[in-house]
C-alpha cells in the first residue's frame, strides 16, 4: 500500500498551493470583510481548468478524476475555505449532477459551460422542513402541456445567486402516492432549472458567520416554466441521485476540512516560531509543541481517511461509510484545530484578519453540512448493522 502521490498528482498539488499562497491568500481578509464573492479569483481558476478537473475532455474538462478535485480543494482551503468551497459546490453539487445522470444532450448543453468555470451550477436540495430529511420536500414540480411547472422555496445554496450562476438543479416532487395504512410517499425527480427562467429568484444572501466570501441564498420558485426535457435523470429517482451526489460529495468535504485542519497547523507553526514571551519563542514551550503535534495528528488523519474513500470510489467498490468517516473525522479535525489555532494566537486569534480566527469561524459549517455531525454517525452505525 502506497499513498505517495504521483507526480501528476504532485505537480497538481504544487501548482494549486503556489496560486493559494500567491492568489488567494492575499485578497481574503477583504473579501471576507466585505462579504464579496472573489470574481477574480474564480476567474483565474478558471483558466487554470481546476472546475473540469473530474471531467473528460469530450465534455471540456481536463480528463482528471474526483480525486484530483479533491487535492486542489486542500490545498485552496488551507488559506480560504470560501474559495474551496466556491469550486467544490461548483463542481460536484453543480455540474456533477449532470455528468452522472444527464442525457447526452444535457451534458452537451451544460458541461462545457460549467467545466470551463465561466459559470456556474447550484444543487437545490435543502429546504427549511427538508434538511437532514430531505424526504420532507415540498417544492412541487406538475407536467403541464409539455412542459415542468415548479413552485416551492430552497435554503442554504450555494452558488446560487452569484452574476456567472446560470444553472440551479433542484429536487421537486413530480407525484404522491397513497398507501394502504394512509401515508402518503412522495415521488422525488430533480429538473434543471436556468436561473434566467421568470419565476426563479435568488433572494437576500444570508448574513453567515463564515465562508463570507461564498455565495449562499434561499430560493424562492413561483410558477417556473421548464421543458419536460429538463428532467435530469430518471422521474422519481432524485432521492437515490441526490443520495449518491452526497456520498460523493462528502469525500469532498473531506477534503476541504483537511485543508483547513492543516491550514491551521502552518499557521501556528510559523506564528510560534516568531511569537516572543518570557524571553523566548513561544514554540519552545512543550505545551504548544504538543498542542501542534496533536493537531498535525488530526489533519494526518483526515487525509488519511478521504485518500482512501477516493481511492474505493475510483476504484468502483463501495465508499459510502468511508465517505462518512472521512467527513466525520475531517470536520472534527478542522474545527478542533481551529480553536487549538485561535488559543496559540491569543488574542491575535481573535482578530478577523487573521487566517486562524477565518478558519474558527469556517470550519463549524464543516460539521454541518452536507450531512451533519450526527448524520454520519447515523449512516456509520447502521452500516455496523446497529
Amino acid at each position: 500500500m502506497n499513498f505517495e502521490l504521483s507526480e501528476e498528482y504532485q505537480d497538481l498539488v504544487d501548482t494549486v498551493r503556489d496560486f493559494a499562497d500567491e492568489v488567494v491568500a492575499p485578497v481574503s481578509a477583504k473579501h471576507d470583510e466585505e462579504h464579496s464573492f472573489p470574481y477574480a479569483v474564480v476567474d483565474q481558476m478558471a483558466e487554470m481548468g481546476l472546475f473540469g478537473l473530474p471531467f473528460p475532455e469530450e465534455y471540456g474538462g481536463m480528463g482528471g478524476d474526483y480525486f484530483a478535485l479533491c487535492l486542489a480543494l486542500e490545498q485552496l482551503a488551507r488559506v480560504d475555505q470560501s474559495v474551496a468551497i466556491t469550486l467544490e459546490a461548483g463542481v460536484s453539487l453543480g455540474a456533477m449532477p449532470v455528468y452522472r445522470f444527464g442525457s447526452e444532450e444535457q451534458k452537451r448543453q451544460w458541461l462545457p459551460l460549467l467545466a470551463s468555470g465561466k459559470a456556474l451550477g447550484g444543487f437545490g436540495l435543502t429546504e427549511s422542513e427538508a434538511g437532514s430529511d430531505a424526504s420532507g420536500t415540498k417544492t412541487t414540480a406538475k407536467l403541464e402541456n409539455g412542459e415542468w411547472v415548479i413552485n416551492g422555496t430552497k435554503e442554504f445554496i450555494t452558488n446560487s445567486g452569484t452574476d456567472i450562476t446560470q444553472l440551479v438543479t433542484v429536487t421537486a416532487v413530480t407525484d404522491t402516492t397513497t398507501r394502504d395504512d394512509g401515508s402518503v410517499k412522495k415521488e422525488i425527480s430533480t429538473i434543471l432549472v436556468p436561473t434566467n427562467t421568470p419565476g426563479f429568484k435568488a433572494e437576500k444572501a444570508y448574513n453567515k458567520v463564515g465562508w463570507n466570501a461564498s455565495d449562499t441564498h434561499p430560493l424562492t420558485l413561483t410558477d417556473v416554466h421548464v421543458p419536460e426535457a429538463n428532467l435530469l435523470g430518471t422521474r422519481g429517482r432524485g432521492y437515490a441521485n441526490f443520495l449518491q451526489i452526497l456520498d460523493e460529495g462528502r469525500i469532498a468535504i473531506a477534503a476541504l476540512a483537511t485543508g483547513a485542519a492543516q491550514g491551521c497547523v502552518e499557521e501556528s507553526i510559523k506564528y510560534a516560531k516568531e511569537r516572543q514571551a518570557f524571553g523566548t519563542n513561544i514554540g519552545s514551550f512543550q505545551s504548544i509543541q504538543f498542542k501542534i503535534a496533536r493537531m498535525q495528528a488530526r489533519a494526518h488523519t483526515a487525509r488519511l481517511a478521504y485518500y482512501d474513500a477516493a481511492s474505493r470510489m475510483l476504484a468502483g467498490k463501495p465508499f459510502k461509510t468511508e465517505a462518512s468517516i472521512a467527513k466525520l473525522v475531517a470536520g472534527e479535525a478542522a474545527m478542533d484545530n481551529a480553536r487549538d489555532a485561535t488559543q496559540i494566537f491569543g488574542g491575535y486569534g481573535f482578530i478577523n484578519e487573521f487566517t486562524v480566527s477565518r478558519h474558527y469561524r469556517d470550519s463549524k459549517i464543516l460539521e454541518v453540512g452536507e450531512g451533519t455531525t450526527e448524520v454520519q454517525l447515523m449512516l456509520i452505525a447502521r452500516e455496523l448493522g446497529l
